[in-house]
């Protein structure tokens, strides 16, 4: 059985620690490797390695930081078919979408290799009379990121791309339900020419993410995953004085106007209900019918979702592809159970699904309810699966009331052909991202990716402007260069003249 340890210092580390835990493939149910779990002490090293880097990588100038990012780039595009194969072998996701969630990191280490442009700071000459005044941005030190299992590639690569580049040392802690994209990808750094303990991987589970949160050299911290867990992490990483970034849950609506071309949204819809299985912080899973909309909606939806084509995710007819482990099919399965007896009317049923050859995947066909209730649990809480909500509305107003009210504020959509409409929805709605006849609207990585209300817990988004700005802190100088003249001391706050 393949063992897959820590990244630690430029190589492969097994730690003290005797915890492992499986990692399965999804599609066959086999389990594929044992990953080697981080004690506090394996932690601990890690960070030690990586702040003995710090001091030399951040005295790098800003142009040798980037041509190791451009050679990374390269290296990413060159082995792009294997770790597309290796997300989908321990994700389960098909491979278009493997390789496109791959692709979307890519972006960030596209948009990092143009660091030296970003960390320029602003001069002004003169503030007053021969004092000059400027401003840059320096590096943290060590930072660290937890990433959740359903992109391996896509999230961790939103984090230490931006974090390197910007003269900072990083400590990676993967799920360890899919880790193996990780760990190539930091051999694909080392190959680019990073200098070890640089970037460094420690997987693990919750007693590593105590360790983190809790050693002192570790000073920002970055986190994808659930809304209690992003909670955590922000109240226990103040307390530890860290800076920190927390992306939670979500419920992501899509408005659906009487108005609309109803075979976009359709389209739309099934693409960023069922895409990746569901298992997508982006997903949309509550489509809200507004106005007479609902019947021919529903009917259309219902005949694609029973239609979706579901199977492994190297099998290239598949659309969908299994969910990543047997817990979280029984998971999904129990919430349509729920919808059920909350009386919401489940108009394809894809529970039952089996594939020949395939009985011990973790299968799932494709929801869907209608008539779906906001006090209704199916309609509150995060899913993550193949399960879409129809929710009817009778007006913009109540629909927008919907969208603002829910505790999440990810991402939201709307589908119309009224211009007033949509701009409307998108300065009224609560939410930090949103797409108009866009389904899934993720931000390019130019931009920068977050939610509002409970799906983001600090200040600032992921990768893009608000990325550099997370990853350093500014500081500000003042200079007078002395004539030769004395003058008195000043026991005034000091103003420019």
């Amino acid at each position: 059985m393949k063992t897959i340890e820590h990244f630690v210092g430029g190589k492969s580390f097994s730690g003290d620690s005797k915890k492992t835990s499986k990692v399965f493939n999804p599609a066959t149910g086999e389990q594929s490797a044992e990953v080697k779990l981080a004690s506090t002490k394996d932690v601990n090293q890690a960070v030690a390695n990586a702040k003995k880097a710090f001091e030399d990588w951040a005295n790098k100038p800003p142009l040798q930081r980037a041509r190791i990012m451009f050679k990374f780039k390269e290296l990413i595009e060159k082995n792009s078919d294997e770790l597309t194969k290796i997300i989908v072998s321990e994700h389960g996701k098909v491979y278009e979408d493997a390789k496109g969630s791959l692709t979307r990191g890519l972006e960030v280490v596209e948009y990092a290799c143009g660091i030296p442009q970003m960390l320029k700071g602003e001069f002004t000459e003169n503030v007053g009379s021969s004092v000059d005044s400027w401003s840059i941005r320096q590096p943290l030190g060590v930072c660290a990121g937890i990433t959740p299992f359903n992109f391996p590639a896509m999230v961790p690569m939103w984090m230490f791309p931006m974090a390197i580049a910007c003269g900072n040392t990083f400590v990676l802690k993967p799920s360890e339900k899919d880790p193996s994209c990780s760990m190539r990808l930091a051999e694909l750094l080392k190959d680019a020419g990073l200098p070890d303990g640089v970037f460094n991987i420690v997987n693990g589970d919750k007693e590593a993410v105590d360790a983190l949160i809790s050693n002192k050299d570790v000073v920002a911290m970055s986190f994808v995953g659930s809304t209690p867990i992003a909670k955590y992490i922000y109240e226990n990483c103040a307390k530890n004085e860290k800076r920190v970034q927390a992306l939670g849950g979500a419920k992501n609506h899509c408005v659906v106007m009487p108005d609309c071309d109803l075979d976009q949204a359709v389209n739309g819809l099934m693409g960023a209900a069922y895409g990746s299985a569901g298992e997508r912080c982006m997903a949309q899973s509550v489509a809200v019918a507004v106005g007479g909309i609902g019947d021919k909606l529903v009917e259309s939806l219902a005949k694609k979702v029973e239609a979706l084509k579901v199977g492994p995710g190297m099998d290239k007819l598949s659309e969908m592809g299994p969910l990543v482990t047997k817990e979280h099919l029984a998971k999904v399965k129990g919430y349509v159970d729920i919808g059920e007896k909350e009386g919401a009317k489940l108009i394809v049923d894809g529970r039952n699904f089996k594939l020949q050859g395939y009985e011990n995947g973790y299968y799932i066909g494709g929801c869907l309810f209608d008539h779906v209730k906001k006090d209704m649990r199916i309609y509150k809480e995060e899913i993550f699966g193949p399960v879409l909500s129809v929710v009817r509305a009778k007006d913009f107003d109540e629909a927008l009331q919907l969208v603002n009210d829910h505790e999440f504020g990810n991402g939201v959509s709307i589908f119309t052909r009224d211009g007033d409409t949509g701009r409307t929805f998108s300065n009224k709605a609560k939410i930090g991202m949103v797409g108009i006849n866009i389904p899934i609207p993720v931000p390019m990585a130019f931009h920068s990716f977050g939610g509002w209300k409970r799906s983001l817990f600090g200040d600032q988004h992921m990768h893009g402007p608000e990325g550099v700005r997370f990853y350093t802190k500014l500081k500000t100088i003042t200079s007078r260069w002395p004539t030769g003249l004395r003058t008195d001391p000043e026991f005034v706050m000091p103003t420019m003249k």
